[in-house]
């Protein structure tokens, strides 16, 4: 990528990879962020995996067949697609890509491996990267969370390590420690974001060209 390229994002939306070890509080912090930046939307991916209790499709994921997924990857409907933990993961390529030529900003949950494949399809990405304070914090929260079994938490605490490994991949990195401050850390992310030329140049391009800001 060239610093020219980085400098001018070809849509006026940002998109924001948000990536943790499961546990870490990932989707509660990106639950709590859209409610402050309603304009902020979230991609909702497609699975392969069962639904948790309280999961609805098309909220929380898109529930599809593996039979299913794999027709839509071959079609080449996903931006990215991965297998994690042995089940399929994909994100819609049409509807990011829609949104973004709409001036809207686009939140992604995604896995390091996802953000990776994203990364060489759009310029100017933002990762952030959520941990937790420790290990000893990331197991209490997979058992006191009632959702998966005892196997599948130990197989999530022993993936944990190499996950975090790729966490210098991304621009950010926020410690979950306190979730107030974590949400207000990723906030700051968000709304500094926005402000970097290359996005206020095209958001705002007529007023730049009538204050004779060269583009």
């Amino acid at each position: 990528m060239s610093s020219e390229s980085a400098a001018r994002p070809l849509h006026a939306g940002r998109l924001f990879l948000v990536t943790a070890p499961s546990g870490a509080g990932k989707s509660s912090l990106v639950n709590a962020l859209l409610k402050l930046e309603p304009t902020l939307k979230l991609s909702i991916s497609h699975t392969t995996r069962q639904p948790r209790p309280g999961e609805v499709n098309g909220r929380e994921y898109h529930f599809v067949s593996e039979h299913e997924f794999l027709a839509m990857r071959d079609r080449g409907e996903f931006l990215e697609s991965a297998l994690v933990h042995g089940n399929y993961y994909g994100t819609s390529r049409i509807w990011i890509e829609g949104q973004m030529a709409q001036g809207n900003d686009v939140l992604l949950e995604i896995d390091w491996q996802g953000a990776r494949q994203v990364r060489e399809r759009f310029d100017g990405t933002v990762g952030i990267f959520i941990l937790p304070p420790s290990i000893e914090a990331l197991e209490w929260r997979l058992h006191h969370r009632g959702t998966d079994s005892e196997q599948t938490i130990t197989r999530r605490l022993l993936g944990a390590g190499a996950e975090m490994s790729h966490a210098p991949e991304f621009e950010y990195v926020i410690i979950n420690e306190d979730f107030e401050t974590a949400l207000s850390q990723m906030q700051a992310v968000v709304v500094a974001s926005r402000l970097a030329f290359g996005q206020q140049a095209v958001r705002h391009r007529e007023q730049f060209a009538s204050l004779g800001i060269p583009l």
